[in-house]
């Protein structure tokens, strides 16, 4: 599930954009210290992608052999409440990474990375990993396990989504990722992804009692979720994953722009192959909305992140003014609809675009507004949070119990 997401570039952003229109939800967990300008948990590293045989740093054992560190088993772990834990979360597109500590019912973010790895870039074609992309994705993971050693982290859980999924190859590269790093990734399913995503960022969803719709659209897949509210983490009602992200929906209608003419007509196929794959969907929470006198949408994804951005006119992205915030549909439809026309170039010299997501943000764009279709509330929000949050929240809340657990067989021997 994990998509494009611009660079956040907090020290560069100074202004708040209090200016634009649009309310900030509640964030209800603990933002990090802001770092000096150095820091190295907000800069991209420079890890150069290579093939298997390269020269490591790995630990060494007293064997002298090369020994991978476990970034998996919690009982090899000496798990405390206080110390790191880490959610790793590799996508079609992003490969992200989030440790944290326990700050009361939350959480403190101590670091973090993200970079763009293109994991699935041919993989609708092809049906396989290409070898340049787990080479890049390969130097991003290894960036990942430098940073699990480096925060001491006794806790971690890394999943892979529906690139790893759908790849024929799929397994074997995540064996080699162990191999090489250390780090064990789980291929997780449809509707693990989708409960991992509506744990992370449930939170931010406008108030109301009306049923509501989070979704996250992904690289390879987007994930649609119609949930009601009960108690502190919402009930699953319906959920629908299709096989359409920002990658395998560009990769699949093509590259390949042209004119004015042709770019919105290949923006309306996009809009064709989305809206027929939610039909299903569409049908079966059609009446909760229908007898509803408010609904609500929250997004999860670097489209809604980024247009948001958008909206607000920001000159670099800054995530303490995206998450959480509330938009009305009708400006990010606006958003989308002037996108789509656009030539390559143009979207490039956008902020909050650039080059690297030029080409994939319109595709983000057709999806959505064929979300806005099916379920089409008022006003959106966004959250730059998900499935990395969702996978903190369940082991914390997993190690609070185990805790409870071991207080009650003391209490009663």
């Amino acid at each position: 599930m994990a998509d494009f997401s611009p660079p956040d570039d907090n020290n560069r952003a100074g202004q708040r954009g209090a200016e634009k229109s649009g309310k900030v939800a509640d964030f209800r967990y603990r933002s990090p210290p802001q770092p000096k300008a150095n820091s190295e948990s907000h800069t991209r590293a420079k890890g150069q992608s290579r093939r298997p045989g390269g020269k490591r740093n790995d630990p060494v054992a007293s064997n002298g052999q090369a020994e991978k560190p476990n970034f998996h088993n919690p009982q090899k772990a000496g798990l405390h409440r206080k110390q790191a834990y880490a959610a790793l979360d590799l996508g079609t597109n992003n490969c992200r990474l989030l440790i944290a500590r326990p700050e009361g019912e939350n959480f403190t973010v101590i670091d973090a990375f993200s970079r763009v790895v293109k994991l699935g870039e041919g993989l609708a074609m092809s049906g396989r990993l290409s070898d340049e992309a787990m080479d890049r994705t390969l130097a991003a993971l290894q960036v990942c396990a430098e940073k699990l050693r480096r925060r001491n982290v006794h806790l971690a859980r890394s999943v892979a989504t529906e690139a790893c999924r759908r790849a024929a190859n799929g397994a074997a590269f995540i064996e080699h990722v162990r191999q090489e790093t250390g780090i064990v990734l789980d291929i997780i399913t449809a509707k693990e992804e989708a409960r991992l995503a509506v744990l992370g960022c449930h939170i931010l969803l406008a108030d109301g009692k009306g049923p509501a719709v989070i979704f996250d659209i992904g690289g390879g897949s987007t994930e649609l979720i119609l949930i009601e509210p009960d108690g502190k983490i919402p009930r699953i009602l319906d959920w629908q994953s299709v096989p359409w992200g920002v990658v395998s929906l560009t990769d699949t209608v093509g590259r390949a722009e042209g004119t004015r003419e042709e770019r919105l007509a290949r923006y309306a196929e996009m809009r064709r192959i989305v809206s027929d794959s939610f039909a299903p969907f569409a049908e079966r929470i059609a009446v909760r909305g229908q007898g509803a006198s408010e609904i609500r949408l929250l997004g999860t994804s670097g489209t809604v992140t980024t247009l948001a951005s958008l909206h607000l006119e920001l000159p670099h992205y800054d995530r303490r003014q995206v998450d959480g915030l509330i938009v009305q549909s009708r400006a990010m439809r606006d958003i989308s609809t002037r996108l789509s026309a656009m030539s390559l170039e143009e979207r490039g010299a956008l902020p909050c675009i650039g080059n690297d997501r030029a080409d994939l943000v319109v595709a983000g764009c057709a999806i959505l507004d064929s979300i806005l279709d099916i379920w089409p509330a008022e006003n959106l929000g966004v959250a730059d949070r998900g499935i990395r949050e969702g996978i903190l929240r369940s082991m914390m809340a997993a190690d609070v119990q185990g805790d409870q657990r071991m207080q009650d067989i003391r209490n009663a021997t």
